[in-house]
C-alpha cells in the first residue's frame, strides 16, 4: 500500500511539473508574439499584425496558461499561433475573413505619418526629444567634432513596396555605409507634419474614395435654415455684424452643417428687401383691420438716439411704423409736432384722421402734445408714465433734504479712499476679505446732483455695499496710528462711525429702489390709461410706509409726489378709470357700480368735460345722460365678475388680469344701448399709459448713427432693418433689449437688507 501511494504521489508531481512547463512555454510564446506585434504596429514588422492579436488561453481547472492563439480583430476568429504568416495569407489575403478588403490592408512598410501622435504644442523655447537629450548628455565634452542629432525625426513616407526593388549597390567613392535605419528630416520643421498628413490622406482618398457621411440637406431645408439665420441677424438689429459672415470660421461652420456661404451683400440687399416687404404687408393688414389706434412715440427724451413711432391697436398688439434719427440734440417742439402729425397721416392711409385716438410720448415739456390735442378735439395726448416715475427720482433727490446730505458724505468717503494710498490699501485689504475682490469706490463727476442722478445713485449703492469694509478700516490699528493727526481722516472716521449716516443712506437707497422697481414693473406690463390713478395711489401708499419706517416727515414726500402727479395728470385718467368695468365696485345691493367715490370733485368734473369733448356737439347731452345711467346701474354682476377675473402670472408670481380686452369688448357688445358713451369708452379704455415698446440697443444706435447722412441707400437699409427687428420683437412682446437681458443674466440677486449685518457691530465703532 505504501508503494502504491508513493507511485501515485510521484505521478502527481510529474503532472504538476509538466503543467508548469507548458504554462511557462505558453507565456514565453505569448510575450514573444506581443513584442513582435508591438514592433509591427510601430512600423517595424509585418503588415498583418495590425489585424491579428495574440491571446493567452488558460486551463479551466488550474487557471495556468496552456496555449497561445491568434484572434482576428476583424471577425473575432481564433487560429493557431504556430505560423502567423500562413494564417494571415490563408485568412486575410485569400478572402476567408468577411471583413477584410485589400483597401483596408496597411502598407507593409513603416507606419504612415498620419498614424503618428500629433506634435507637441509650440513654445518659445522648444525642447529636443528625450532621445536627443540622452544622446546630447552622453556626448557631452566630445568636442566640436561630435555630430548633433536633428531636432526631430520621423519615419519616411513610403507609397510603394521597397522590397520590389533591388537594394542599392554601394558606390566606390562611399567611405561609410549608410546607417541601417536612416530617417527622413523634413526641411520645413515640425510644421511639415500637418502638410504631410494631408498629402497621405489625399492619397488614401484617391485609392479608396468613401461616400459622404450622411445625406445632404434638401433645398427646402437649406432655404428654411437660411431664412431663419437671416431673421436672427435682422432681429438682433445691429448686435450681429453682417460683415462677420465673411469670417473663415463662420464659413467653415456653415460648410460643416451643410449650408452654403452667406454673402453680406445678399443679407443687406435682396434678402432684406424681401423680409421687409413681408413685414410691411403684415403690418398694413393689421392696421387696416383696426377701427382706431394710438400713436406711441419713444426717444424724445434722449440725445443722439432714435425716435421710434408705432401704433397701439385695440386688440393689445403694437405695430412698429417708422424711426426718426434725432442726431445732434433734442428736437424743437415744432419739429416734433410735424413729425407726429406726419406719422398720424401716414398711419391713417388717406382715411379720416379720427382713426388716431391720441398720442403717448415720453416728453413732458413738449408743447407739441398740447397743441395737437387742442387742435383736434377727438385726440387724447398723454405723457409717458414710465418717464414720469423716472423723473420723480430726480425730484426726490433735488427736493428732499435727505439726499443732498447723504450724497455729500458719500462723496467725501469716495474721494478720500480713492485718492489716499494708505487708506485705499487698507480698504482693499478688507474688501478682499469680504468680497474676494477689491476696487475703487464709484464717485460721480463734479456736477449738480439734479443734472443726472444715476451716477450719484451708483455711488450711494457702492458705499452701502462697502459698509462692512469701511467700518473695519476705521477700527484698524494701522489706520488709527497713521491718520491720528489728519483732520480729513478724523472727519471720515466720524462719518463712518455715525449711525445716523448709515440710516439716512439706507433710506435714500430704499426710496430710489422703491420707485425704480415700480417703473421696471410698469415697463414690463405696459399699463393702460385706466391704471394711472391706481398706480399713483399705490406709489403714494408705499412712500408713506417708507416715511413711517425711516422716521421722515411725510409732508415733504407728499409735496414732491403731488407736484409730479399734477404735472403729468390728464383728465383721461379719471374718465378711463370710471368707464373701465375692471374697476367697478360691488355695493351693498349687489350691483357693480363705477368708483366715483374714489375721485375728487375736480376729477369728477374732468370726466364730464372729457366725455363731452370727445363726442359730437349734438350728442353731448346724450352722452352725459348715459353717464348718469352708468353711474346708477353699472354692469351686470356676471359680466363684471367675468371682466375682473385674474390669473397667476408664472413669470412674476403675481395675479394679473386674465383678459385685458374684456373691458372694451363689453362696451362694444353687451352695453350696446350706450350709443354715445360706448364709443367714448371703447376708444378710451385701450389707450396705453407708456410709450415704451421697441427699444433700440446700443449697437443699433451706433450702426444707425454711422449710416445716417452717408447715402440714401444706407438710410433706406437702416430703416428696413429697424422695421423688421421692431415688429418681430413686438410680436413676441420682448420689451427689453439685449443689453438689459444680459445685465439681468449676469447680475446677482440684490440684498435689500445689506446693511443689517453691518449694523451688528456698529455700536463698537
Amino acid at each position: 500500500m505504501a508503494t502504491a501511494a508513493n507511485v501515485s504521489a510521484s505521478a502527481s508531481g510529474n503532472t504538476t511539473t509538466g503543467e508548469d512547463a507548458t504554462a511557462r512555454a505558453a507565456s514565453k510564446r505569448y510575450e514573444g508574439l506581443v513584442t513582435v506585434r508591438t514592433k509591427a504596429i510601430k512600423g517595424k514588422g509585418a503588415w498583418y499584425w495590425a489585424h491579428l492579436e495574440p491571446i493567452l488561453v488558460r486551463s479551466t481547472d488550474t487557471g495556468l496558461p496552456k496555449a497561445v492563439k491568434l484572434r482576428c480583430a476583424l471577425c473575432d476568429a481564433v487560429f493557431s499561433a504556430s505560423n502567423p504568416s500562413r494564417t494571415a495569407s490563408e485568412h486575410l489575403k485569400r478572402g476567408t475573413c468577411p471583413n477584410f478588403s485589400s483597401s483596408s490592408s496597411p502598407s507593409p512598410h513603416p507606419r504612415p505619418i498620419s498614424s503618428l501622435p500629433p506634435p507637441p504644442p509650440r513654445s518659445s523655447s522648444p525642447q529636443p526629444p528625450p532621445s536627443s537629450r540622452k544622446r546630447s548628455a552622453s556626448g557631452a565634452g566630445a568636442g566640436a567634432g561630435g555630430s548633433s542629432s536633428p531636432p526631430f525625426q520621423i519615419s519616411p513616407l513610403a507609397l510603394v513596396d521597397p522590397s520590389s526593388y533591388p537594394p542599392p549597390q554601394p558606390q566606390p567613392q562611399q567611405l561609410l555605409p549608410p546607417p541601417p535605419h536612416q530617417q527622413l528630416v523634413l526641411s520645413g520643421g515640425k510644421e511639415d507634419l500637418g502638410a504631410l498628413a494631408m498629402l497621405e490622406d489625399s492619397v488614401k482618398k484617391l485609392k479608396s474614395p468613401k461616400a459622404s457621411p450622411g445625406p445632404a440637406l434638401t433645398k427646402p431645408q437649406v432655404d428654411m435654415a437660411m431664412a431663419l439665420l437671416a431673421d436672427w441677424v435682422y432681429e438682433s438689429c445691429g448686435a450681429v455684424s453682417m460683415a462677420a459672415f465673411s469670417h473663415p470660421k463662420l464659413r467653415g461652420f456653415l460648410h460643416q452643417v451643410g449650408l452654403p456661404p452667406v454673402s453680406p451683400r445678399e443679407l443687406a440687399g435682396p434678402r432684406l428687401d424681401s423680409r421687409f416687404d413681408d413685414a410691411r404687408a403684415d403690418s398694413d393688414v393689421r392696421l387696416r383691420d383696426a377701427r382706431f389706434f394710438q400713436l406711441a412715440s419713444h426717444g424724445w427724451k434722449t440725445t443722439d438716439s432714435i425716435v421710434t413711432l408705432a401704433a397701439n391697436l385695440p386688440n393689445g398688439t403694437t405695430v412698429f411704423r417708422n424711426a426718426v434719427f434725432a442726431h445732434g440734440g433734442r428736437a424743437p417742439s415744432k419739429y416734433a409736432e410735424e413729425i407726429l402729425w406726419e406719422a398720424v397721416a401716414e398711419l391713417c392711409s388717406g382715411g379720416p384722421f379720427q382713426r388716431c385716438v391720441g398720442i403717448v410720448a415720453d416728453r413732458f415739456k413738449n408743447k407739441a402734445l398740447r397743441d395737437l390735442e387742442n387742435g383736434h378735439q377727438w385726440m387724447i395726448n398723454l405723457p409717458c408714465q414710465l418717464q414720469a416715475f423716472r423723473s420723480l427720482v430726480k425730484d426726490f433727490s433735488r427736493d428732499l433734504p435727505l439726499f443732498p446730505s447723504v450724497a455729500a458724505n458719500c462723496s467725501k468717503l469716495a474721494i478720500f479712499f480713492n485718492s489716499n494710498s494708505p487708506a485705499r490699501a487698507l480698504l482693499h485689504k478688507y474688501q478682499l476679505q469680504e468680497f474676494d475682490h477689491s476696487g475703487l469706490l464709484r464717485a460721480p463727476p463734479q456736477s449738480e446732483p439734479s443734472a443726472n442722478f444715476d451716477p450719484i445713485f451708483a455711488m450711494l449703492q457702492d458705499i452701502m455695499a462697502n459698509s462692512r469694509p469701511l467700518q473695519s478700516v476705521v477700527l484698524d490699528d494701522d489706520y488709527k496710528a497713521g491718520f491720528h493727526d489728519d483732520s480729513d481722516a478724523r472727519e471720515i472716521s466720524e462719518i463712518i462711525s455715525d449711525m445716523r449716516f448709515w440710516n439716512e443712506l439706507e433710506a435714500a437707497v430704499s426710496l430710489v429702489k422703491l420707485v425704480n422697481s415700480m417703473a421696471a414693473e410698469m415697463e414690463a406690463e405696459r399699463p393702460l390709461v385706466g391704471q394711472c390713478l391706481p398706480l399713483w395711489d399705490e406709489l403714494r401708499s408705499k412712500v408713506r410706509e417708507w416715511c413711517s419706517k425711516f422716521g421722515f416727515d411725510q409732508g415733504f414726500a407728499d409735496k414732491v409726489l403731488d407736484k409730479r402727479f399734477k404735472k403729468n395728470y390728464h383728465p383721461a385718467w379719471s374718465a378711463a378709470f370710471i368707464l373701465d368695468p375692471f374697476y367697478l365696485l360691488k355695493d351693498t345691493s349687489g350691483k357693480y357700480l363705477p368708483p366715483f367715490k374714489c375721485l375728487s370733485p375736480e376729477q369728477e368734473k374732468d370726466v364730464d368735460k372729457l366725455i363731452t369733448r370727445l363726442v359730437l356737439r349734438e350728442e353731448a347731452h346724450i352722452a352725459l345722460m348715459e353717464l348718469m345711467k352708468w353711474r346708477s346701474e353699472g354692469l351686470d354682476p356676471l359680466y363684471a365678475q367675468a371682466v375682473q377675473v385674474k390669473q397667476l402670472d408664472p413669470m412674476t408670481g403675481k395675479m394679473r388680469i386674465a383678459n385685458r380686452q374684456s373691458s372694451r369688448l363689453v362696451w362694444e357688445t353687451y352695453l350696446s344701448e350706450f350709443k354715445s358713451l360706448g364709443k367714448v369708452a371703447a376708444r378710451l379704455i385701450f389707450l396705453h399709459a407708456t410709450s415704451s415698446g421697441f427699444k433700440c440697443n446700443a449697437s443699433l444706435i451706433r450702426w444707425a448713427t454711422a449710416a445716417h447722412g452717408r447715402s440714401r441707400l444706407a438710410m433706406d437699409r437702416a430703416q428696413k432693418m429697424i422695421f423688421v427687428a421692431a415688429n418681430a420683437k413686438l410680436e413676441r412682446r420682448e420689451f427689453l433689449n439685449e443689453e438689459e437681458r444680459d445685465a439681468e443674466l449676469f447680475a446677482g440677486a440684490a440684498d435689500d437688507d445689506v446693511l443689517n449685518e453691518a449694523y451688528v457691530d456698529a455700536s463698537s465703532v
